[in-house]
């Protein structure tokens, strides 16, 4: 079974109250997203290969470490996942951006892929998938069979806040893939929404109803 790691730092809980608060606005929301994705990223990649080099300190020849050849990829599902790349980014800038697009049946609750588009190389590469809210599960599995499909096997899952259902689900339909979440709530409610969560993250995000 892959690893399960709630991150909860104080910055991180304290930031992830701020955006939890329905008066909070898009701006702030948006931006605090972001930051909470940054300090995450943090302990993400904290299992990421380093190697051995060569270098001059103004004292003399040393051999330090670098990160290895590993590289990265962020991959959003469309279309709450965006407000976490960037600050992600911030923390490891020569990562790709792919991008996957799921909508969710209002009806069935099912998910539904609609777009994908990914670097060449995601085969040979760490990828971070990345989604505000781990609810049923539904869009992370989709997303995650949709990139082993195509050759990938080295991922993480990366969310903000998360329901007991969805990391079960998520759990036992890829148990090869690690989870970290900012939050475990307490449960989905009838409409598939994560309780206490913070609402519609894509709406809360882009200003959307």
């Amino acid at each position: 079974m892959g690893k399960f790691q709630v991150i909860d730092h104080p910055l991180i809980q304290h930031k992830l109250t701020i955006i939890r608060d329905k008066e909070c606005g898009t701006k702030v929301f948006r931006e605090v997203v972001g930051e909470i994705a940054n300090l995450m990223a943090y302990e993400v990649s904290r299992d990421m290969p380093l190697e051995d080099i060569e270098i001059e300190t103004p004292i003399e020849t040393s051999i330090q470490k670098t990160l290895s050849g590993k590289k990265v990829a962020i991959v959003p599902i469309l279309r709450a996942g965006i407000g976490m790349v960037d600050g992600i980014l911030e923390l490891i800038p020569a990562a790709k951006v792919g991008h996957i697009g799921m909508f969710r049946d209002e009806e069935t609750l099912e998910p539904h892929e609609y777009f994908f588009k990914m670097p060449d190389d995601i085969d040979s590469r760490q990828l971070f998938i990345v989604d505000p809210m781990l609810a049923t599960g539904g869009s992370a599995i989709m997303a995650i069979d949709s990139l082993k499909k195509r050759g990938a096997s080295n991922m993480k899952f990366v969310c903000l806040v998360a329901a007991p259902e969805g990391v079960k689900a998520l759990q036992e339909a890829h148990p090869d893939v690690d989870i970290y979440t900012a939050a475990l709530d307490d449960h989905l409610n009838e409409h598939g929404y994560i309780v206490p969560g913070l609402g519609d993250a894509g709406d809360r995000l882009f200003g959307t109803k």
